[in-house]
């Protein structure tokens, strides 16, 4: 059983894996959209993401985490620069992943990685404001009908007054 263990080896030595995925966060970083095997993605995202969160704040301690992983000094100026800043609002979920294809040689699933665009707004989700405004729309609508209802007994009551007056007139 694998509990506990949450990332994969991909049949590779320690420091060959930390390598790869330093080559492929360079790359994510340097072209915004990468495309390789679905397990690849699934453990390159908790890497990127978590240089994407270093990147939001700009100072010397940061840079130089960075540095410390992605060895190439313009990904780290762009990173800083250019993917932090865009995603300064935004608390986390970064990227996404997307499934492509099947490999021809090895039948892998392969994926897209690439950076979300969409701008994020924070407060509530469209699902709650639809709701929030569905039950608005009910309260409204029971007020206009307690107002028709209101409108209704003072028409009545205006009637049954005319009628008494014009009885006591008669």
């Amino acid at each position: 059983m694998r509990h506990a263990k949450a990332h994969r080896k991909f049949s590779r030595t320690p420091a060959h894996r930390k390598a790869m995925f330093r080559n492929m966060v360079t790359e994510l970083f340097r072209r915004e959209k990468i495309e390789t095997t679905v397990h690849k993605a699934k453990d390159l995202r908790s890497v990127a993401e978590r240089l994407i969160t270093t990147g939001k704040v700009d100072n010397v301690h940061r840079r130089r985490k960075a540095y410390g992983f992605i060895q190439d000094k313009t990904i780290v100026h762009k990173l800083f620069a250019e993917i932090g800043p865009r995603f300064k609002e935004r608390p986390g979920g970064y990227t996404r992943i997307t499934r492509t294809r099947t490999r021809v040689g090895d039948a892998a699933e392969m994926a897209v990685i690439q950076f979300v665009d969409e701008a994020f707004k924070a407060g509530k989700s469209k699902k709650k404001v639809k709701k929030k405004s569905a039950t608005k729309s009910a309260a409204a609508k029971t007020k206009v009908k307690a107002k028709e209802a209101s409108e209704v007994v003072e028409v009545k009551e205006e009637k049954v007054a005319s009628e008494k007056t014009e009885e006591a007139k008669s």
